[in-house]
């Protein structure tokens, strides 16, 4: 029986590794996107307060 709860340890060990990998591979994944919206919506602030002539964001500058 001990190498059977063995074999199952190890089965075990692989499916949480393999499922830690790709929580991580999402994790990278979701900040790289969150990045790339925060860059859009910086970029979309500033032309917004280019258009308007107004301070948007309240950092005392336009554009």
């Amino acid at each position: 029986m001990g190498i059977f709860w063995n074999l199952y340890q190890q089965s075990q060990i692989s499916d949480h590794r393999s499922r830690a990998d790709s929580l991580k591979g999402r994790v990278d994944q979701l900040e790289r996107e969150l990045h790339e919206t925060r860059a859009t919506v910086n970029e979309l602030l500033h032309l917004l307060e280019e258009h308007f002539g107004k301070d948007i964001d309240g950092d005392g500058q336009v554009g």
